[in-house]
């Protein structure tokens, strides 16, 4: 396996594919051929573990994430999709994704989470291999995933019971290593490179955001994720003259940006809870309300807890530190390049919806939302 890993998504349709193979008939092979990025036909050679039938018209298949040499806490996650098919259905609902033990759910909803591209993997491999006239029940389960969940922060963006399948691609990001930086400013090259450049752009921080960004009527040829490298993607953007950036992220990370921290990584710095607080006394919140901040386990919590007390304030905080990320971004803009560029800052929270902009930030959103 190269450096670069498959994200898990890829492992669930490798599954999915074997289970599907064994409900045919077919006989068991150690690789499946996948395509991995729909509309496009090339196939790339997938392992698995294990397949068997277990019963008529039910299928069990095993795979085994693999993110390559990367830092990734789903290294090594047993991934078991269980087949079976279903009466006939209408073309539009002949797939039923249903969310086993340690598989991540929307906690508002009790829904399956998993991004479009996730869901777009999964049709494009099996459409093929189920019959029309019949639809095909996915029962997908992450053996320990409830526990790894504990370790990202998915709890942060509602997500509960597990891990989601938030990839946007099929190969694993490295967002922390250098060569992120690298492909994310040759992406940057090739949108100014092209006819339709506008001199716009929304630099978004990490793939819940890029999940999320579409759905909150953010146009898609404007998003570029950054990766933890948003310092040297600002420079490189008004370098390469972007006229018009916005910066979009979920509150507990785009927070480090308004302490001047530019590279995001938690192996590299933090400090968020303390920025959050310095943030409250200089708006003037109470004593009690900063040391209760500082004491918080998140910044998440910190402002919910603030706002079951004041939300007023919970509001204006968050605007604060919105309207700050703007200034620091604009000084370290300053400090690196000459040319000019407006910015702004659009926040999110755990429920995946816009908590506070930053003055910048919102005259961005209308624009590029309208």
């Amino acid at each position: 396996m190269a450096d670069s890993g498959y994200t898990l998504p890829v492992w669930v349709a490798a599954a999915a594919v074997a289970a599907v193979d064994q409900l045919d008939g077919r006989p068991f092979q150690s690789a499946v051929g996948l395509c991995l990025q729909p509309g496009v036909g090339d196939v790339t050679s997938i392992p698995v573990q294990a397949a068997a039938r277990l019963s008529e018209g039910r299928a069990l298949a095993m795979a085994c994430c693999d993110p390559g040499e990367l830092l990734d806490l789903t290294r090594g996650l047993p991934v078991w999709v269980e087949a079976s098919w279903l009466d006939a259905w209408e073309d539009s609902g002949w797939l039923e994704l249903v969310p086993g033990e340690g598989f991540g759910v929307l906690e508002a909803t009790g829904e399956a989470c998993l991004s479009s591209y996730a869901r777009q993997l999964l049709e494009e491999n099996l459409r093929p291999l189920v019959s029309r006239n019949r639809g095909l029940r996915l029962t997908v389960t992450f053996p320990g995933g409830r526990a790894l969940a504990e370790r990202t922060s998915n709890a942060a963006f509602g997500v509960v019971d597990g891990l989601a399948l938030i990839g946007t691609q099929a190969l694993v990001q490295k967002s922390a290593a250098p060569d992120q930086l690298a492909a994310a400013r040759a992406e940057l090259r090739k949108r100014v490179d092209s006819p339709s450049w506008r001199g716009e752009l929304i630099l978004v921080i990490g793939e819940n955001g890029l999940d999320l960004a579409p759905r909150l009527g953010f146009p898609a040829e404007l998003l570029l994720k950054s990766g933890n490298w948003i310092g040297p993607l600002l420079v490189a953007a008004a370098e390469a003259g972007v006229q018009r950036l916005l910066l979009f992220g979920y509150q507990g990370k785009l927070i480090k940006l308004a302490g001047g921290i530019f590279h995001t990584h938690h192996h590299l710095a933090d400090g968020r809870l303390e920025i959050l607080a310095a943030q409250a006394a200089l708006l003037g919140l109470p004593l009690e309300q900063v040391q209760a901040i500082a004491r918080a386990s998140s910044v998440e919590e910190a402002l919910a807890a603030l706002g079951l007390q004041d939300a007023a304030a919970a509001q204006a905080l968050a605007r604060q530190v919105a309207g700050v990320v703007e200034q620091r971004s604009a000084q370290y803009l300053a400090r690196h390049s000459t040319q000019p560029l407006q910015l702004g800052a659009v926040l999110f929270d755990r429920a995946r919806q816009i908590s506070a902009c930053g003055p910048q930030g919102e005259l961005l959103l209308k624009a590029f939302r309208a």
